[in-house]
């Protein structure tokens, strides 16, 4: 189990200071789009790379449903999908907490908190350290887009709580 104690305070989340962890999956100006339907709709195009043919993955579409937790959080554990991507797109209208730790070996030192609003999902990166979502205010559902099929593609770092998230 790896300890050490930290107090963490989230930084609103960009593409720019998400980018070596995956993609920030919102809508901007320099969001590539066109218009379909007859004019009725602007598709936003490529907002994210879905990572998951390694050994035979399928993507799989989920709903998660995640409960808040009250301030300060302790960051308990953290895991990683070494063989495909894994995408969270908020449903409702409640901002959530995302963290990240690098891909690689994983070192506590690393990890960084982001604030996303509703109008941002993430997309992690194959292998990218992540925390399971936190939600903030209320019950939130999230879309999950991620890997199924064979092969082991969860890995989990324990973590004693000592790193906190303050608000």
């Amino acid at each position: 189990m790896i300890k050490q104690l930290a107090n963490l305070i989230p930084k609103p989340l960009s593409k720019a200071n998400f980018a070596r962890f995956g993609d920030v999956i919102s809508v901007d100006e320099a969001s590539d789009n066109f218009t379909i339907n007859d004019g009725h709709t602007t598709r936003y195009h490529n907002l994210a790379k879905v990572d998951v043919a390694d050994d035979n993955g399928q993507p799989l579409v989920n709903i998660f449903r995640s409960k808040p937790l009250g301030f300060p959080i302790a960051i308990k554990m953290m895991e990683r999908h070494p063989l495909g991507s894994q995408a969270f797109i908020p449903l409702g209208k409640q901002p959530y907490l995302v963290v990240v730790a690098p891909a690689g070996k994983f070192e506590v030192a690393n990890i960084e908190v982001f604030i996303a609003d509703a109008s941002q999902g993430v997309n992690y990166h194959k292998g990218t350290w992540h925390h399971f979502c936190l939600a903030l205010n209320d019950i939130s559902d999230f879309l999950v887009i991620d890997r199924g099929g064979e092969g082991d593609n969860c890995d989990v770092e324990q973590l004693d709580g000592s790193i906190r998230i303050i608000e």
